[in-house]
């Protein structure tokens, strides 16, 4: 084993040399000698960003608690911390033990956000790991991607070896098991990769072939080997209680994005906004119970030191018991000052003396997704909300003496008109006419909304997946319509780069011929596209027009229903039908309920469990 010797000359001089040591609190140590495996879990960010990600700190410690296997991290250097390392020829490592990427047996990417792929791609070439599949040798790691985005792998397909789709504590031990056995009979890597079509959930590229149509559309996508799967279902945990959930957490040396202990509630929403990709791909719902996450809150906080624990999943006070939890919450470490992070909530659900109980530890700003300016929007997105339910919220949030109040809303959604995006100035003023309904002695400081509009983008398994999306002038247009309809000074309102979103359009949607665009994007230099001090636009398009491939092809054109998409041979048990029926209800202004207001057979319950059987469970009781 290689260990790579940093100089501190280097670090001193690079921003932050904290990211690149390892050696946090709660770290794993084992001898790299005395396992089967070795495994690294990178993050195609910086570090801040890869430490606050839930889904590495499960996942580390879930393959850790293998005596035969060693899970080691590495992270996307900084630009600055790039240049010292490529000029002094040192490979990207671990932060366990300094060990180079190539000498891993897996190389494990999880893909949290399409703007990091060219980070992937820097990463492998820093590790000395060919950056296509098909030029790698017996001597290189196996390239493996997991998250969110790998539910549409095709990008990646010719970089990555197979992608993992669905949540690792399912099927991680059983491909551990296979590789274990293969590495001591000799295999190759082309054997393994073929042993992989027969677990449930892995997705093995050169195994599919594409055609296309001289329209550019897809002709066919198609198993070149018998054994591959015409679909890949994904794989989901179906017992939250009894799954592995770490007793601790990597405690970073610096602060990160969400310095706080992470307590997952639930997995999957039960709500159906159609513009949400999570909400579609991590159905069914599945909860923990109360007393498990009483007994985890304890346990992450007595092993962090952390003063603050945030309650995350899609839509957090839809727990079936959030406030009795809440409250639990805040009654048992009231005393040591910790405080409670609640994310993004839906206004209608909360309370006021839960947040008086917040209030009672520490003070912070509350942030409302509202997602449209009007009614008739909501009901296209299906947000289920009403504006009697938004303004209420927020009356009952400024009684209990809150003054900051921030609202999320979306531009350039399907069917929006101009009065749409006036709604949503209209809107954030009768917030803050509610503040000055108030009583005076009980508004001691003065009101601010803070009104922020993200760029729509059209995902896969959406029912909006067939969309145009705008292009980056008209949502830039957009948002000044709305900044100028913004006439009341307590109110701030915040836009996105609508660059950035129209590029990660074409990402979302993007098929095996957008893996040449962003190889040459990385050529020319493109790193942290998701930093907008460091994204570099036109390099992007120039690797578009080098490229021949027309941006717009994937992210401006709506598409027919029965065209096929990049991603159709994925499985996440919702039925494209049912998609196709929501898109049509959104043209309509037509909601859906909740899905425990009325199962709307999406096809989840095929998964046999969460609350697509909640209420014969009930019932049985």
């Amino acid at each position: 084993m290689s260990r790579i010797n940093v100089p501190d000359e280097i670090l001193i001089q690079v921003e932050k040399p904290a990211r690149y040591i390892g050696n946090e609190l709660n770290m794993v140590k084992k001898d790299p000698d005395s396992v089967d495996i070795r495994f690294a879990f990178c993050f195609p960010d910086v570090y801040e960003v890869g430490m606050s990600c839930l889904g590495l700190q499960i996942l580390y410690f879930f393959l850790n608690r293998r005596e035969d296997t060693y899970c080691e991290r590495a992270f996307a250097p900084w630009p600055d911390m790039e240049e010292a390392m490529r000029k002094n020829n040192i490979p990207i490592y671990s932060l366990e033990t300094f060990t180079p990427l190539k000498e891993f047996d897996f190389v494990a990417f999880t893909l949290q956000y399409e703007m990091c792929y060219t980070n992937l791609l820097n990463m492998l070439d820093m590790a000395g790991i060919p950056i296509y599949s098909k030029e790698r040798s017996e001597e290189d790691p196996i390239i493996l991607c997991g998250g969110s985005c790998a539910y549409n792998p095709e990008p990646l397909a010719d970089f990555v070896d197979f992608f993992y789709l669905g949540e690792g504590e399912v099927e991680y031990d059983n491909i551990m098991e296979l590789y274990k056995e293969h590495k001591k009979s000799g295999g190759t890597r082309d054997e393994f990769l073929y042993k992989l079509l027969k677990v449930p959930g892995m997705y093995v590229p050169k195994y599919y072939d594409v055609e296309y149509k001289d329209n550019g559309e897809i002709a066919s996508f198609k198993p070149n080997n018998p054994k591959a799967p015409a679909a890949i279902k994904k794989v989901i945990v179906t017992d939250m209680d009894n799954v592995y959930y770490p007793p601790k957490m990597l405690v970073p040396l610096i602060e990160t994005v969400h310095d706080r202990v992470t307590l997952e509630l639930f997995r999957g929403c039960i709500r159906g906004c159609r513009f949400c990709q999570a909400g579609f791909i991590y159905r069914p719902v599945r909860e923990k119970g109360y007393k498990t996450l009483i007994d985890q809150a304890h346990s992450l906080i007595d092993a962090s030191g952390d003063d603050e624990i945030s309650l995350v999943s899609l839509s957090t006070s839809d727990y079936t018991c959030f406030h009795d939890l809440a409250i639990g919450l805040l009654d048992d470490f009231a005393k040591d000052k910790v405080n409670l992070s609640l994310p993004s909530l839906r206004i209608d659900s909360f309370s006021l003396d839960l947040m008086e109980k917040i209030q009672e530890v520490r003070k912070s700003s509350l942030t409302f997704a509202a997602e449209a300016g009007t009614q008739r929007l909501r009901n296209v997105i299906n947000k289920n909300l009403t504006e009697e339910d938004i303004l209420k919220g927020c009356a009952l949030a400024f009684s209990g003496a809150w003054e900051r109040v921030k609202l999320y809303f979306m531009i350039g959604l399907p069917t929006e008109t101009e009065e749409d995006l006036k709604g949503i100035a209209d809107l954030s003023a009768k917030v803050v006419d509610k503040y000055y309904e108030i009583p005076r002695e009980k508004k001691p400081r003065p009101v601010t909304v803070v009104a922020s509009s993200s760029c729509f983008v059209p995902k896969p398994f959406t029912p909006f997946q067939w969309d145009a999306q705008d292009t980056y002038q008209q949502f830039a247009e957009k948002a000044k319509y709305v900044k100028s309809h913004i006439a009341r000074k307590q109110i701030k309102y915040n836009y996105h780069d609508a660059k950035l979103s129209s590029l990660e359009g074409v990402m979302a949607r993007g098929d095996r011929r957008v893996g040449t665009v962003i190889y040459k994007a990385w050529e020319k230099g493109c790193r942290f596209d998701s930093w907008t001090e460091i994204f570099e636009f036109g390099k992007w398009m120039e690797a578009f027009e080098e490229s021949g491939v027309d941006p717009a092809f994937y992210a401006n054109r709506k598409r027919d229903f029965s065209e096929i998409l990049p991603w159709d041979h994925i499985s996440i048990g919702v039925s494209k039908q049912f998609l196709v029926n929501e898109r049509l209800k959104a043209e309509q202004a037509i909601t859906t309920p909740n899905c425990r207001e009325e199962c709307s057979h999406c096809g989840a319950a095929a998964f046999g469990g969460g609350v697509c059987f909640e209420s014969r469970e009930k019932d049985k009781i």
